[in-house]
């Protein structure tokens, strides 16, 4: 039981720590600059006919900032956000206690909205689009549907994977977005403005050095951090240079061109033991000892964007650049091949 307090409290502390360096408004919102004018111009038309804001679906890889924007929106519209995620609500039920509960101009943030149930999706499109859902009562002879109204209201849904999304869904949302891997320079921003919320001081080259093994994202540069921090707390005075951030992330086996541990892993699995591929996925991921759905949406992404690997119909196969991080020597096809 101490256990399960324990880690209820670390669990506590991390959502603090997250909240705390969440940006609250746009003007601190830093990056996905397209994206940022179309929700503002969204919201300012909204306000100014006095309507609800249409309903806003977020895409692309973890980290990037879909559950910040959602809270903005709610900050920027001067309405109440409650969140949710697909895979917790499981009937119909559940949505329609959500939705009765709300408030005129609320919004209501799914994150993961991919992973919801089918049956309760299609309790969706009425609720979008008509403000209203149908619920049967009893079973049998006496069943009989129920039409309960709905306030106007906001769904934003955030999606790591939005070719899960079923097409009516997916064409009932307004606004749709998707979010970018960040540039170094952008992120070395973000560093310094949590570092600064954390009353730890950092140079410009500690917090570009952050940045550039954050893997495009804000998430990870915002966890890299608080590792740093630690290290500077303790052997550098609370204070993070360059060379310190070096010296801490080396700790942490994150190479100065952001791959840790796991990506080496998969990498030199494709490289060393297939050859270079192609190889599948569910093979790799074996290989590794991790899901195929994280090596697929977790490490993938980056892996890919950063010219690593190639995604081929036979399956991955690794780059001359993944050779040449390893310290491998790429093999030469052979002539006539």
């Amino acid at each position: 039981m101490s256990s399960q307090r324990a880690s209820d409290e670390l669990n506590r502390r991390n959502n603090a720590f997250d909240n705390k360096l969440r940006p609250t408004d746009f003007d601190g919102f830093v990056g996905q600059p397209k994206v940022r004018d179309r929700l503002l111009l969204a919201v300012e038309a909204a306000k100014a006919r006095g309507e609800s804001l249409d309903h806003v679906l977020f895409s692309g890889p973890p980290g990037l900032g879909k559950t910040t924007l959602s809270y903005i929106l709610g900050e920027a519209m001067g309405v109440n956000v409650k969140t949710t995620s697909g895979p917790v609500i499981t009937k119909p039920g559940d949505l329609a206690g959500l939705l009765t509960s709300l408030e005129p101009g609320d919004i209501v943030f799914i994150d993961e909205i991919h992973r919801m149930a089918k049956t309760v999706e299609e309790y969706l499109y009425s609720a979008m689009e008509d403000y209203a859902i149908d619920i049967m009562i009893d079973q049998g002879p006496n069943a009989r549907s129920v039409r309960l109204e709905l306030p106007r209201f906001t769904l934003v849904g955030a999606t790591t994977r939005i070719g899960l999304i079923a097409a009516p869904l997916r064409a009932r949302f307004g606004l749709v977005n998707r979010l970018d891997y960040y540039e170094p320079e952008t992120l070395a921003e973000i560093v310094r403005r949590s570092a600064a919320k954390l009353e730890v001081d950092i140079d410009d080259e500690g917090a570009l050095e952050i940045a550039r093994r954050s893997r495009g994202t804000p998430r990870i540069a915002n966890n890299l951090l608080r590792r740093v921090r630690d290290y500077a707390q303790v052997r550098a005075d609370n204070f993070i240079t360059g060379e310190v951030a070096k010296q801490s992330l080396g700790l942490l086996e994150i190479d100065p061109h952001g791959l840790d541990d796991m990506d080496r892993r998969i990498l030199e699995t494709i490289c060393v033991k297939f050859g270079g591929g192609p190889v599948g996925l569910s093979t790799i991921a074996v290989s590794v000892g991790e899901e195929a759905d994280t090596v697929e949406d977790a490490y993938e992404p980056f892996l890919i964007m950063e010219g690593y690997l190639e995604r081929t119909p036979k399956g991955r196969v690794a780059t001359p650049l993944a050779y040449e991080r390893l310290g491998l020597k790429n093999p030469e096809p052979e002539i006539g091949s």
